[in-house]
């Protein structure tokens, strides 16, 4: 399919027109804050931390902005919850199970998923019957294998069938590099997921259910009178932190999800195979500090709004607007925004009907040449045919039109 293509900058867009290039404005640019007449200092590398492998992620876009080995396969041990978390969640907005479900604790709960674990649990006694919310509090906050354990045989029949379901949200989420085989992430063969993949799922995590992420910014949770802390050690050391969760195993080292938001940004960092409690925590808010001071997000475009007009044959109306389904944000190094380009790729001949939402080319933004963005060109309204008379009158038009040389399209 022939295709026109047309570079503009992130200030204006061309209506993309068979025969016409028609010059449109986009909303301009937020009004940049008056900064003292000095050269933008050189964003540097990153921090190197400590930790067999660590992804930022900017939680706007999922961009990666930083990071070492994100797709070595490791053993995220106690990490796998987040997943837990959210299979749960989902199966809660499915209304396949619910908050106030009584959950029995079975022995294999009671003992926490065998030998080998990390110790961590709720404390739950044998055969008592446990709100599936306060599992997910003993889950998120405590750490609790036992939890994790009751919650999963209580959503799918069995920790096995539990396991399945984690896996078919991973693959649906795009954790390509992961497979877990148990709940509360004991060490056990093929059990594995990778920094980049974690990522991916802390921010689908938030994203998804907002309520339940909140839990992991509690920084205790009492059952069966015992009171246990949340061993996230930065709830305490920064208030712009708000989760997600650790992990630890002797095999796995000491890892951290964890997750900050200042003022409209938000920043992921995963830090898997740290050497101990305090560096990974250390790392962790080394890599949030560095991506809130370095980068900066920016919405170039708005949900909803004409990006393009083409040429419509054949149609009730003679033009098409395009435009995209929702706002178009990009994460940049502080003083990159003035070198994004964005093109917009358009069929050279737009037949109709269209329905509303049908994409119809692609909106791609590119910095320094790379690609940074590249998002469905979408059909903001629907585009019916003309009439007969209509149709056949285009077909004449189109004849003329097609017998045009190339250079004589402008």
């Amino acid at each position: 399919m022939n295709l026109i293509r047309r570079t503009l900058s992130s200030l204006a867009v061309a209506a993309l027109v068979v025969g016409t290039a028609v010059a449109q404005q986009t909303p301009p640019k937020p009004v940049p804050v008056p900064r003292p007449v000095m050269p933008e200092a050189p964003v540097p590398p990153p921090p190197d931390v400590d930790g067999k492998s660590w992804v930022l992620m900017d939680y706007a876009t999922g961009q990666v902005l930083a990071s070492k080995e994100p797709d070595l396969r490791v053993e995220p041990a106690s990490i796998t919850k987040i997943m837990t978390d959210y299979v749960v969640s989902a199966e809660v907005a499915n209304g396949k199970v619910h908050m106030n479900d009584p959950v029995t604790i079975s022995e294999n709960a009671w003992r926490g998923g065998g030998a080998g674990t990390d110790g961590s649990t709720s404390f739950l006694k044998l055969n008592s019957q446990v709100p599936l919310k306060d599992l997910l509090y003993g889950l998120i906050i405590q750490s609790g294998n036992d939890a994790a354990i009751a919650l999963a045989e209580h959503t799918a029949g069995s920790e096995q069938a539990f396991s399945g379901l984690m896996n078919g949200y991973a693959k649906q989420l795009g954790m390509t590099n992961t497979n877990f085989q148990n709940a509360s992430g004991y060490p056990i063969a093929n059990h594995y997921s990778t920094a980049r993949d974690i990522a991916i799922l802390s921010r689908a995590l938030i994203h998804d259910f907002p309520e339940d992420y909140a839990i992991s910014a509690i920084k205790d949770f009492e059952w069966n009178g015992i009171k246990q802390h949340n061993r996230n050690l930065l709830l305490w050391r920064d208030p712009t932190v708000d989760g997600i969760k650790t992990g630890h195993t002797a095999a796995a080292g000491f890892c951290l999800a964890a997750s900050a938001k200042q003022g409209d940004s938000r920043m992921i960092a995963i830090v898997m195979g740290s050497t101990n409690e305090k560096t990974r925590a250390d790392a962790a808010m080394a890599l949030l500090s560095y991506g809130f001071r370095f980068y900066e997000t920016h919405k170039l475009y708005d949900s909803g709004k004409p990006l393009a007009t083409p040429r419509l044959w054949k149609g009730q109306s003679n033009q098409l607007p395009l435009g995209v389904s929702d706002n178009v944000l990009v994460t940049v190094k502080r003083g990159d925004y003035d070198k994004l380009q964005a093109t917009l790729d358009v069929p050279a001949t737009l037949v109709a009907p269209f329905t509303k939402g049908q994409q119809v080319g692609t909106l791609r933004v590119t910095l320094d040449g790379q690609p940074v963005q590249n998002v469905p060109l979408i059909a903001l309204a629907d585009a019916p045919q003309a009439g007969f008379f209509g149709r056949l009158w285009d077909s004449i038009m189109l004849w003329f039109h097609s017998d045009k040389k190339p250079d004589e399209k402008k």
